[in-house]
Parts: C-alpha cells; structure tokens; sequence
C-alpha cells in the first residue's frame, strides 16, 4: 500500500481520470480505482465524498441524482469542459513530476 500523502495528491488526477470514460457513481469510483490499481490504492467512500464535492465546487465535474428499477437512487458524477481542462493540466503535471523524481533517484520507467 502506498502512502495516504501520495494518495491524497493524486486522488483528484484518479477520479477525473475515470470520469473521462463515463459517468460514474462515487461508490463505482472508489472500486474502480481499488481494481485497476491491484489493489494498491484504496479510499474510504467516506473520504471520496467530499473530494467529489471539493471537485464539483471548483466546477470539474457535475452530479445528478439517478434512479434505476430494483436499485437505490445514486448520485452519478460526469465531467464538465472545466474538468476535462483541469485533467490535461494533472496529466501533464504529474509526467512531469514522475520525470523529475526519475531523474533524481536515477530510476528510469519499466
């Protein structure tokens, strides 16, 4: 398991990462990134939430409520244009920051 510090700062890049595929409920979200990172990175729906809420603040993403037969309401996230601008900027950052960090520590990418 990695570090809450180096989950926390890249928690924002994760979510918007997914949202770009479809629109996706926070539990979903949280699962997602359980799964596609093998298990590695792991956050409590209770602290997802409000970094969902942070991101809809800042006008990244939007939410509305769904309701399907045989399920309970979910509250579904998609991203905004706003959001899809903020995603290039993280991606773009955190190459850069990988990058820095390789050079330092003389690792290079596998």
């Amino acid at each position: 398991m990695f570090s809450s510090e180096l989950k926390k700062g890249s928690v924002e890049l994760l979510v918007l990462s997914l949202l770009a595929a479809e629109p996706r409920h926070g539990y979903e979200i949280g699962k997602l990134i359980e799964v596609q990172s093998g298990g590695q990175l792991r956050f409590r729906i209770s602290s997802l939430y409000p970094i969902l809420c942070r991101m809809e603040k800042k006008g990244w993403i939007s939410s509305r409520w769904v309701e399907k037969v045989g399920q309970r309401r979910r509250r579904y996230y998609r991203l905004t244009p706003k959001g899809e601008r903020a995603l290039v900027k993280q991606q773009e950052t955190w190459v850069e920051f990988a990058a820095a960090v390789n050079r330092v520590t003389g690792l290079s990418h596998a």
